[in-house]
């Protein structure tokens, strides 16, 4: 699991802001500065947004793709989608017990099929 940071050092947006987005439904780097204020041109948004966009769960290392083509493949559940990519079933490095902090990114990706 990703702990919190400064992503855009122009505009002082945090990644779990850049998650929250996502799970919103943004999907590009044009709709994350839309929703959140990234600015897009400092290093941190150059260097990391892409990656941030392409990935679900971190603990398992579960891509967006990966979950979006479960999705069209017929995982209509968050459940369905875990046992497909393994998104959702981490364990917390920190606490060791179950992250989950993916599942609402990944019911938007189902509710939006994108």
């Amino acid at each position: 699991m990703a702990k919190n940071r400064e992503i855009c050092t122009t505009n002082k947006v945090d990644y779990l802001s850049i998650r929250k987005a996502m799970t919103s439904g943004a999907r590009t780097v044009d709709e994350l500065a839309e929703l959140t204020g990234v600015c897009t041109e400092c290093e941190g948004c150059k260097n990391e947004l892409d990656n941030i966009l392409s990935s679900v769960c971190g603990c398992k290392k579960v891509s967006l793709e990966a979950v979006v083509n479960a999705v069209k493949s017929g995982a209509d559940t968050v459940e369905k989608v875990g046992e497909i990519t393994g998104a959702g079933t981490g364990v917390d490095q920190e606490t060791g017990e179950e992250c989950g902090k993916c599942k609402g990114l990944i019911q938007n990706i189902i509710d939006l099929g994108r």
